[in-house]
């Protein structure tokens, strides 16, 4: 009886041990120093990206001084908003807050976009909006991105050729 008990105790160890889950954690640690950085230096931001948002640079602590990071694209991430590292003040404490994608204001108007009217911020309430979040559907009313509906534009494909002077008028590529 014994013999059976311990061999069943032996099988139950084997089997809990083989279906443990993968130890996961998140650590999270805040970085509080008593001097304030420097102004931001200026960077020139380049041209825009498409699928890229531009990340400013900042000042980072490396344990003994301020040292700057430059600026750089980051892949977008489609309903998230962005928002770049900072350093906050509070009671003469300098408290450094790591950059986040957050989905909550996308207008930064401190509205979350839940209870918001103009979630896009363009001015034009959600329910009379044809686009409430700002994305904008290129290909199938604007195929040049001129800011023009395909429907209106005398050159729908941008390569300089009227729409009634071009064999083709939807390939940019062809006359």
């Amino acid at each position: 009886m014994n013999r059976k008990s311990l061999i069943a105790a032996v099988l139950i160890a084997a089997g809990s041990a083989a279906m443990t889950a993968p130890a996961s954690a998140q650590v999270n640690v805040d970085l509080v120093i008593g001097t304030a950085p420097p102004p931001p230096i200026y960077e020139p931001v380049p041209a825009a990206r498409h699928g890229y948002v531009w990340a400013p640079g900042y000042w980072s602590w490396n344990g003994r001084r301020h040292v700057w990071v430059g600026g750089s694209w980051i892949a977008s991430r489609p309903g998230y908003v962005y928002y770049q590292p900072q350093w906050v003040e509070r009671g003469g404490r300098y408290y450094y807050q790591h950059s986040r994608w957050d989905r909550r204001d996308r207008d930064h108007d401190g509205i979350p976009n839940r209870y918001d009217r103009d979630r896009d911020g363009d001015g034009i309430p959600n329910r009379y909006d044809r686009n409430p979040d700002g994305r904008q559907h290129y290909r199938s009313h604007d195929r040049d991105r001129d800011g023009i509906p395909n429907r209106y534009d005398r050159d729908r494909d941008g390569d300089g050729v009227p729409n009634r002077r071009d064999d083709r008028p939807d390939n940019p590529r062809r006359h």
